[in-house]
């Protein structure tokens, strides 16, 4: 198990009190983030409970952090059931989330226990919201994208429509100074690698050709080039917001976009099984993910603008820690939210749920107001 270091530079957040977080389930403890997610618990003296598939690695972790821990499986349903039988609210960190959501939000589901996860899968979240009738029934709140997948940029969107309730149009924008990609992460892009990006236009999600889409965007120290992803926000963004169209871009170098716009006239060749293995392999072989010197000198930067049809416009950046400890701090910070009693049943987005201020309290950001 690779040794991911402190998570430096971090302010304890007010917290639930301390008995209340054995309620709590970190799923996938052994992964890359919820490896930062417990050191960060530890950090704060909260004890949740770890949970995985993997006897060995979890036994492990637990032991090291002291942390109580049950071994249980996505596949077998009863045994999850049982697992979840006296949490609360479950914190899923095991991806990929295309294939490890349901599961996991149908125990909880049958258990009656709150669900949040770290994805940035935007499928994921259109199947998570459409169960949002489900989850109301239950009593819980159901809310995908509890990292830097979506919370800043969803947080910023909410904002800029705060600022302007007008707005018919929303533009999102983000870039890493410094870090890394996790294993996880590199996954789930080599397994999206054969799909097209995706927009919201007059409120429907529609597909548009892989790179296809660039625009200059300023982070602060002038113009960068960025290209169009199919990032979560063109989902949450709509349910937080209500902007009929809505695009997100991140900052790659214009060789990068031009690769991927060829590429995607082979996408085919992308979803071929053997090429599938080749790629996941030498994903496996790199590191777990970025180390903790790496995390703590590195920030993200997130930038929105939107418009109105009169020529209304506000644009708003958004400075940020690393990827990676962001999505645990805003991960224990929701659950802490949660465990206090301060949810909103059904399908949440982090703003619905929160507010646009919510980033707000994760130590290390700064909102701008540009324009």
């Amino acid at each position: 198990m690779p040794n991911l270091g402190p998570m430096t530079h971090d302010t304890p957040n007010p917290t639930a009190p301390v008995g209340q977080w054995r309620r709590c389930m970190i799923y996938g403890a052994y992964g890359y983030t919820g490896e930062l997610t417990a050191r960060l618990c530890r950090r704060r003296g909260l004890k949740p409970i770890l949970a995985g598939r993997s006897a060995e690695k979890l036994e492990a972790l637990a032991t090291e952090v002291e942390m109580p821990y049950r071994v249980v499986g996505l596949d077998d349903g009863a045994a999850l059931d049982a697992a979840l039988a006296d949490v609360d609210i479950v914190i899923h960190c095991a991806g990929p989330f295309s294939r490890t959501a349901e599961p996991m939000v149908d125990a909880c589901m049958r258990t009656a226990t709150h669900y949040l996860d770290i994805t940035g899968e935007l499928a994921v979240f259109e199947r998570c919201a459409a169960r949002d009738a489900e989850a109301r029934a239950a009593g819980i709140m159901v809310m995908p994208g509890t990292g830097f997948d979506v919370v800043p940029t969803d947080c910023l969107a909410a904002h800029l429509k705060r600022r302007l309730p007008s707005a018919t149009k929303l533009e999102l924008a983000f870039k890493g100074i410094g870090g890394g990609m996790s294993r996880g992460t590199a996954t789930t892009t080599v397994e999206n690698l054969s799909k097209p990006s995706v927009v919201r236009r007059g409120g429907e999600l529609t597909e548009v050709r892989s790179g296809s889409m660039s625009r200059q965007v300023d982070f602060g120290r002038g113009p960068r080039h960025t290209m169009g992803i199919p990032w979560g926000d063109v989902s949450t963004a709509w349910h937080s917001t209500k902007i009929p169209d809505i695009s997100v871009y991140t900052a790659v170098p214009r060789s990068v976009r031009y690769g991927v716009l060829a590429s995607s006239f082979v996408r085919a060749v992308f979803a071929l099984r053997p090429v599938q293995r080749f790629l996941k392999a030498r994903v496996n072989a790199r590191p777990a993910g970025p180390s903790a010197a790496q995390r703590d000198k590195a920030l993200s930067v997130c930038w929105g603008r939107v418009e109105d049809d009169g020529g209304g416009v506000a644009e708003a950046t958004l400075k940020t820690p690393e990827g990676y400890t962001l999505t645990a701090r805003a991960s224990l910070d929701i659950a802490r939210r949660v465990l206090q009693g301060d949810f909103s049943t059904g399908y949440q987005t982090p703003s619905s749920a929160y507010g646009p201020d919510l980033i707000l309290d994760i130590d290390g950001t700064e909102r701008v107001d540009t324009v």
